[in-house]
């Protein structure tokens, strides 16, 4: 595995980040044990999560799983870079959200993230969180309420770090601009959406993310499966996320059907499988330290890990490019 700065921050990380959010809903407990400790022994050390992760699916929270899996000894939880996030409605702990949900478990108050970061910690069985993050902006709320909160949970050693999710460029700037004005390290990291599919996080949130030093995260670096070998899965009948999601959405368009055709013979005629090479150029990206993986199974984790060894030639980069195009250089691309 190789290994990277988060941002600005003196932390080191793997290239891979595992994602766990498929922890409890699509893999039972006894699978997403045997992933985090096949993770763990190829040198992954970056694990993220979130307080609303299981909670729709009623077979038990993915932070309950980790909580377990920490418990389980062997230096697991000294090991691992552990990443968290809260903002979805959590009452009652997430097992009678869908009955009642009450206004303040929720969101970015001060009130909720000294609940729900006492909540993840019984959840995950630990004393800290390493990057405590926002899964989404909460417009109603003023930084400098949150960092006020953020600074209490540091002082307790409660967290460590803060980060960011889905985040516009300038939300970023907000946030660090207000955490500069007194003093606070401000926030450390940004997982967004992007993928050669969806790069209009070039536009702004890159560029943003880069200019204060956080580190770049992308989630859904496969597009929901649209670039794992969609076609070919169909062809051959497989893959769930072929029938349903953003892979059939996107399959169904003639014009994005042509373009993961032509990726996926681009892929082939390089002898390389479409998710590794798709998890390859995130990692050529500039920014980015690690895009998220959410293994179902250990086969998916073991093509992940693939990636990070890919080196990709010149020639295919630039086809990535043509059948991908960004949104070009910002903002250069958008200004005389």
């Amino acid at each position: 595995m190789d290994y990277t700065q988060l941002g600005r921050t003196g932390l080191s990380v793997g290239r891979l980040v595992l994602g766990t959010m498929n922890f409890g809903s699509e893999t039972d407990e006894a699978g997403s044990r045997a992933i985090m400790d096949a993770a763990l022994g190829a040198g992954v050390n970056f694990f993220d999560t979130a307080n609303i992760y299981g909670r729709d699916t009623h077979k038990g929270l993915t932070e309950e799983i980790l909580g377990g899996w920490f418990a389980q000894g062997g230096g697991r939880r000294d090991k691992v870079v552990l990443a968290s996030k809260l903002y979805g409605n959590m009452t009652n702990d997430g097992r009678a959200w869908y009955e009642q949900s009450w206004p303040n478990h929720e969101k970015l108050s001060a009130l909720n993230i000294r609940r729900e970061v006492e909540a993840s910690l019984r959840r995950l069985r630990t004393d800290h969180i390493d990057v405590y993050q926002f899964h989404h902006i909460d417009r109603a709320t003023p930084w400098d309420e949150i960092w006020q909160a953020v600074d209490v949970l540091i002082r307790q050693g409660k967290i460590l770090y803060a980060g960011s999710s889905n985040f516009a460029g300038w939300h970023i700037a907000q946030a660090n601009e207000t955490a500069a004005r007194t003093g606070r390290v401000g926030l450390v990291s940004e997982q967004c959406l992007y993928n050669l599919v969806e790069r209009r996080a070039e536009m702004d949130v890159i560029p943003a993310a880069r200019a204060y030093g956080l580190g770049v995260i992308p989630w859904s670096p496969l597009h929901q499966g649209l670039l794992g070998g969609a076609l070919r899965k169909e062809r051959e009948g497989g893959g769930s996320r072929t029938k349903a999601g953003r892979s059939a959405t996107g399959l169904a368009d003639p014009v994005v059907r042509g373009k993961v055709r032509a990726y996926e013979e681009l892929c082939g005629k390089y002898g390389l499988e479409p998710g590794e090479v798709a998890l390859a150029w995130l990692l050529t990206r500039p920014g980015v330290t690690g895009p998220i993986v959410g293994p179902r199974t250990a086969g998916q984790l073991e093509s992940a890990l693939r990636a990070v060894e890919l080196e990709l030639p010149a020639e295919l980069l630039a086809g990535l490019d043509e059948i991908f195009p960004g949104p070009g250089p910002s903002p250069e691309a958008f200004a005389w």
